[in-house]
């Protein structure tokens, strides 16, 4: 029998349809932090976000029910942030903030991309995978992966912020685009693999 890789491995990404992403996660608990289980589970969301070719990944994304995402992303000032945040809450916004409109897509709705207003700054809490308390803060592009991502843990795609003729758009975007998209990210994991 061969030694298990110390090499992170490139999971299947589930794809808009697909129950998991539907409904809200479970909640990481003192089970969770700290296991081998999960620092191999965030290893292997980092690997699977870059073959990707993402900037953030839910666990849910990657067919598990936790409450977890990843996130490698810069701000709309070039700096870059890299982390992960299990049990995520986006902070309440006030009233009248200011909203920004930008280009986004998802690793689940492959090759689809739309302008979506989101709020231009984000305040998420949550804990590390040793259950240490986090907050991460995010504006511009850092803060629309924040709230993304944490709608997906909450059983929500970008979709679901569409008109439905808007989403209907985006569903025919990712059928006609969906088998270059995959082409690509199993040419970038094979590379990986070499």
């Amino acid at each position: 029998m061969s030694e298990p890789s110390d090499r992170p491995t490139v999971l299947r990404i589930t794809e808009v349809g697909e129950s998991i992403l539907g409904r809200s996660c479970r909640t990481a608990g003192p089970e969770d932090f700290g296991s081998p289980e999960l620092a191999r589970l965030i290893d292997d969301m980092f690997a699977t976000m870059y073959v990707a070719d993402g900037c953030g990944l839910a666990a849910n994304q990657v067919d598990v029910d936790l409450r977890l995402f990843v996130y490698d992303c810069q701000d709309d000032d070039g700096v870059r942030h890299v982390g992960h945040v299990l049990n995520p809450v986006v902070e309440e916004q006030e009233p009248g903030r200011r909203l920004i409109e930008a280009s986004e897509g998802c690793l689940s709705v492959p090759g689809a991309r739309t302008e979506l207003a989101r709020p231009e700054r984000a305040v998420v809490r949550g804990v590390d995978q040793h259950g240490e308390p986090v907050v991460v803060e995010g504006t511009g592009y850092f803060a629309r992966c924040l709230q993304h991502e944490t709608d997906h843990l909450n059983g929500g795609l970008y979709l679901d912020r569409l008109s439905a003729r808007d989403r209907k758009r985006m569903l025919k975007q990712t059928a006609e685009r969906r088998d270059k998209v995959f082409a690509q990210r199993a040419a970038k994991a094979a590379k990986l693999a070499g």
